[in-house]
C-alpha cells in the first residue's frame, strides 16, 4: 500500500521541506555575533516594543541628535536635569520672562552681590531710595531778639530727604512760623526753620534749631 502512494513528486517535495525546515533552523541558531548589520535591517523595523528596557543609554545617542521637534511637552522636567546642566550659554536671549518665572521664585538669596544697580531699576523708584545717610543741624543765636532764622545744610553730593524744626531756651511768647527744605536748582541742600515772638513784651533767651536728614539719592 506505501508504494503505491510513493512517487517522484512526493518525495521531492518531502525532501524540499525537510531542507527549508533545516536551514531555518540552522540559520536561528548559527548567526554569529555582530552578523546582523544596519543595512540588514528594514526600514522601521526596530520599534518601541522591540528596543530593551534602558539599552539606548547616552553614550549611543549621537550628540546633537535630539533636538526641541523629538521632545513630548512636558518630558524634561526639573527633576530629569542635572545639577548644573542649564548654565547661562544655555538659555537664550529673552527666554525667562516674568511668565516662566514662578512666584517668589527670585529671592534675595539668589541675588548676587551688587547684582541690582540703578541702570536695573526704574527712574522713580530709584529717586526714592536713600544711601548714606547723615544728620546736620544748626541753631540761631540764642538772645531775646523777636525773629530767628536757622539753617541747616547738606554734605556736598546729599539731599535733603527729610527735616524739622525746635525751640530751645525760655518759650512762653515764641511760636515756630516755617519749617521747609532749601532749594537750590533742582537738589534740595538743606532745610530752614524759622520762629518768632509772640507777645508784647520782650522774651527772655531763645533759640531756634533746624535739623536736616540728608542722603545720598
Amino acid at each position: 500500500m506505501l508504494k503505491r502512494h510513493l512517487s517522484v513528486a512526493n518525495v521531492l517535495s518531502c525532501i524540499a521541506l525537510f531542507v527549508a525546515l533545516g536551514g531555518v533552523a540552522y540559520a536561528a541558531v548559527k548567526i554569529p555575533p555582530n552578523a546582523v548589520k544596519a543595512r540588514n535591517i528594514a526600514r522601521q523595523a526596530v520599534t518601541n516594543p522591540k528596543i530593551k528596557r534602558e539599552a539606548v543609554t547616552s553614550g549611543k545617542i549621537r550628540n546633537g541628535s535630539v533636538n526641541a521637534v523629538d521632545l513630548g511637552a512636558g518630558q524634561v522636567t526639573g527633576e530629569k536635569l542635572g545639577t548644573g546642566a542649564v548654565t547661562g550659554k544655555k538659555i537664550a536671549k529673552k527666554a525667562v520672562s516674568e511668565r516662566t518665572i514662578a512666584n517668589e521664585a527670585v529671592t534675595i538669596a539668589k541675588l548676587g552681590k551688587e547684582a541690582v544697580d540703578a541702570s536695573k531699576i526704574s527712574t522713580s523708584l530709584w529717586e526714592q531710595l536713600v544711601r548714606n545717610v547723615a544728620y546736620e543741624s544748626a541753631s540761631s543765636a540764642s538772645d531775646s531778639e523777636p525773629n530767628k532764622t536757622a539753617t541747616a545744610n547738606c554734605p556736598k553730593g546729599k539731599e535733603a530727604v527729610g527735616g524739622g524744626v525746635r525751640l530751645e531756651g525760655e518759650l512762653a511768647e515764641v511760636a515756630v512760623t516755617g519749617s521747609y527744605p532749601l532749594s537750590t536748582g533742582n537738589s534740595r541742600t538743606g532745610w530752614v526753620a524759622l520762629a518768632h515772638e509772640t507777645g508784647p513784651g520782650e522774651a527772655g533767651n531763645w533759640s531756634v534749631v533746624a535739623f536736616v536728614v540728608c542722603a545720598e539719592l
